[in-house]
C-alpha cells in the first residue's frame, strides 16, 4: 500500500514514548513492503542524520517548521478560536495546508494522522476532496490535563475549563470526520467509541522483544530505575512524587539502594532540589541495553496519563521486575503480584520496591513473567499486523477500483 503519515515531531531520535511508537511502526510497515510518505510538522530542527535514518527505511520524508510558540497568531487563536490551545499551536499554518493539498493530488491508499490535535490544517482538504483518513489517538487527550493543569496558578482556572470545552469538541468534530479511530488500548478505545460515536480499533504499544531480550537485571546492585520524557507533564510528577515521598520510605527500610533518574529534557535545577548522593541524575540514554541490566527494579508511579507506556513495556522486556501504581500499567493486562507488585499511595509502592530490593528470587520470577508477557502480547510485529487489518477495512472491495496501482 501506499501510505501517506502526519506527524507533528519526528519520530527519531525516540525520546519518548510517542515517538518510539512512530518509529517502530513505520519501520515494521516499510519492512512489510508498504512505501511511506512522512509529513512532519516539527517545532525542533531535524538533523541531516535523523532525517537519513528515516530515509533508510521511507520513501519520501517531507519537513515543514512549525512557528514559535509564542507567535502573536498562537496567543489570540489560543483565546478566540474555535478548536483547543494544543490544535492552534500545531495548526495555523497556510505551508503546511499547501504542501498537503499537493500531496493529496497523488493516489494514496492510506492517509493516516497521528493525534486530533495536529488536524486543523488537513480538515477543509480531506472534506473537500472526501479523502478518507485514519486518525490515532494516544490518550484521550480531553482528560490528559490533570497533571499540567494543577500546576498553572488559580486565576487561570476559567480559561482550563474552557480549553477542555473546546478540546471535548474538538475530539467529537474529528473523530467522527475520521474513516477509522484507532486507540492504543481496549480501555481508552472504548472511551472514544462515545466521542466518535462509532467502533474504534485497537493498536497496541509495542517493542522490540529480540533487542531488549539482551538486557540482564542486576538485583546486587539495588538500583531503582525511571526514565521518561519530561516535557511530558505526567512524568514530570511522577518523578517528583517518587523523590519527595517514595524514596524516602524505601531508603528507611533499604538505605543502600540508589534512585537511577534518566530521560530526555531534565530540568538543571533538580539537581540541586534533591542532593542526596543516591539519586543518580543520567540524562536521556540511547542505548538503555547497559542501563537496564545495571538496575534491579523498575518503579513506575505515574498518576496521570494515558494508554499504555512505552517506558513500562521496555521494562518488562528487559527482565526488569516491576513496582507500579495502576495508571502505570494501565493497557496493559498484567496481573497484580504475579506480573509486577503495585501500589496506589507512596507507602504502598515504596513497600512494592522494598520487597523486590529484599527477595531478589521472587523479583526474578517476576520479571520473567513480564518479559514473557510482553513477547507474547506487545512485539512490535503484532501491533503492525494489527495496523495493517485497519487499513484493509479501507480498501476497496473486490468490484471497485483499486485506489492506485
Amino acid at each position: 500500500m501506499r501510505i501517506l503519515w502526519i506527524l507533528p515531531y519526528s519520530p527519531w531520535p525516540a525520546t519518548s514514548g510517542g515517538k518510539t511508537r512512530q518509529f517502530h511502526l513505520l519501520r515494521s510497515l516499510a519492512a512489510r513492503g508498504h512505501r511511506i510518505t512522512l509529513l512532519l510538522h516539527d517545532k525542533h530542527p531535524v538533523a541531516p542524520a535523523d532525517r537519513q535514518m528515516l530515509e533508510t527505511f521511507l520513501e519520501q520524508v517531507i519537513i515543514l517548521p512549525r512557528r514559535p510558540l509564542r507567535s502573536l497568531k498562537t496567543l489570540v487563536a489560543g483565546l478566540f478560536a474555535p478548536y483547543p490551545l494544543l490544535a492552534s499551536v500545531n495548526g495555523l499554518s497556510g505551508p503546511l495546508q499547501k504542501r498537503f493539498e499537493q500531496l493529496l493530488k497523488e493516489p494514496w491508499d492510506v492517509v493516516q494522522i497521528e493525534h486530533s490535535y495536529t488536524f486543523e490544517p488537513y480538515e477543509q482538504t480531506l472534506a473537500r476532496l472526501s479523502q478518507p483518513f485514519v486518525l490515532t489517538e494516544h490518550n484521550v487527550e480531553s482528560a490528559l490535563g490533570a497533571a499540567t493543569y494543577h500546576r498553572l496558578p488559580r486565576w487561570s482556572l476559567p480559561f482550563i475549563r474552557y480549553d477542555q470545552w473546546r478540546y471535548q469538541r474538538w475530539e467529537q468534530r474529528v473523530m467522527r470526520q475520521a474513516a477509522q479511530v484507532v486507540a492504543v488500548t481496549p480501555s481508552d478505545a472504548q472511551v472514544l467509541e462515545g466521542i466518535a460515536g462509532k467502533p474504534v480499533a485497537v493498536v497496541v504499544n509495542g517493542v522490540d522483544c529480540g533487542h531488549f531480550a539482551g538486557a540482564h537485571p542486576d538485583p546486587s546492585t539495588q538500583r531503582v530505575l525511571f526514565l521518561g520524557n519530561y516535557e511530558y507533564a505526567p512524568n514530570v510528577d511522577a518523578i517528583e512524587w517518587a523523590l519527595d515521598e517514595i524514596l524516602p520510605k524505601v531508603w528507611e527500610r533499604c538505605p543502600e539502594a540508589r534512585m537511577s533518574v534518566c530521560g530526555f529534557g531534565m530540568p538543571g535545577s533538580w539537581r540541586a532540589r534533591w542532593p542526596d548522593s543516591r539519586i543518580e541524575w543520567q540524562g536521556f540514554v540511547p542505548n538503555l541495553l547497559h542501563l537496564q541490566s545495571s538496575c534491579s527494579v523498575f518503579l513506575a508511579p505515574l498518576r496521570h496519563g494515558g494508554g499504555s507506556k512505552l517506558k513500562v513495556l521496555e521494562a518488562l522486556a528487559a527482565g526488569l521486575p516491576l513496582a507500579s501504581t495502576e495508571q502505570g500499567v494501565s493497557g496493559l493486562d498484567l496481573v497484580e503480584g504475579l506480573d509486577y507488585l503495585g501500589g496506589q499511595s507512596a507507602a504502598g509502592l515504596a513497600d512494592a520496591v522494598v520487597r523486590l530490593l529484599q527477595h531478589p528470587e521472587a523479583a526474578a520470577a517476576m520479571g520473567d513473567a513480564g518479559r514473557a508477557y510482553v513477547r507474547r502480547a506487545h512485539d512490535w510485529s503484532v501491533a503492525a499486523s494489527q495496523l495493517e487489518r485497519v487499513y484493509a477495512t479501507l480498501l476497496p472491495h473486490p468490484h471497485e477500483a483499486p485506489a492506485c496501482v
